[in-house]
């Protein structure tokens, strides 16, 4: 059975007009976003939105809730990897279908809670090493591991150590938007710091849009806006 990383080897030297670099936005609003879980066995059905949300470059949005309330769904509609059961998504004033489809999946820089790493980076062209060496060191990854002939040596690492590489995946793609979830919920408290206090501020500054899902209430003053999912239903929160 060929598995994923030969199914990306083959896939890295197609080249496509989906490949094109991302393009940049002004705006991009969902206006009803919703999606539904059918009931399977003994499982209820379960439905995620409706969902209304505006981002523009160069703001955090964090989004809260409690395990299981519909916060990685929304963030999996946002991305393109979920087709939208209702509502509708438009960048700068333009409709998109229900499957936006690889060219607005390629704006997007994710690390997601199930972090999935690969040795080759699949999707970057023209990666400067001492850039990665630079990131390896800030990250506290040096002494694990290496970028050597366009490959990490190893991603054979702890959990911790396995968001961080991701981080680092993240940005060396230089997206227009960047999603995490739970990104800081398995680092030290060194990490935790540095991710909100100085790699969200950092993004921000190069007018990326961020939007993080947290439950770190210490660190909620790090974000422009914040908004709340409770059975499936997202609610802006007040500052």
């Amino acid at each position: 059975m060929i598995d994923l990383a030969d199914r990306l080897e083959g896939l890295a030297d197609q080249r496509t007009e989906a490949s094109t670099p991302p393009q940049p936005f002004a705006s991009l609003a969902l206006r009803g976003v919703s999606y539904r879980y059918e009931p399977r066995d003994d499982r209820a059905g379960f439905a995620v939105g409706p969902c209304d949300l505006e981002l523009v470059p160069g703001e955090v949005v964090f989004v809260t809730g409690a395990n299981g309330s519909g916060k990685s769904t929304f963030i999996k509609l946002l991305c393109g990897l979920y087709r939208r059961h209702g509502g509708e998504l438009r960048v700068d004033g333009e409709a998109l279908p229900a499957d936006p489809g690889p060219a607005w999946r390629s704006r997007f820089a994710a690390v997601f809670a199930e972090v999935a790493l690969f040795e080759r980076l699949y999707g970057i062209e023209d990666v400067d090493p001492a850039r990665v060496a630079a990131l390896l060191e800030e990250m506290e990854l040096g002494h694990k591991v290496r970028f050597e002939d366009g490959r990490f040596t190893t991603v054979d690492l702890s959990t911790g150590q396995r968001k961080r590489l991701a981080l680092i995946v993240a940005l060396l793609a230089d997206r227009p938007i960047y999603v995490f979830d739970e990104w800081a919920a398995d680092q030290d408290p060194h990490f935790r710091e540095a991710f909100y206090r100085r790699i969200l501020p950092s993004l921000r500054a190069r007018g990326k849009t961020v939007v993080a899902v947290t439950h770190d209430d210490d660190a909620f003053d790090a974000c422009d806006r914040r908004f709340h999912f409770h059975g499936g239903r997202m609610e802006p929160v007040c500052a």
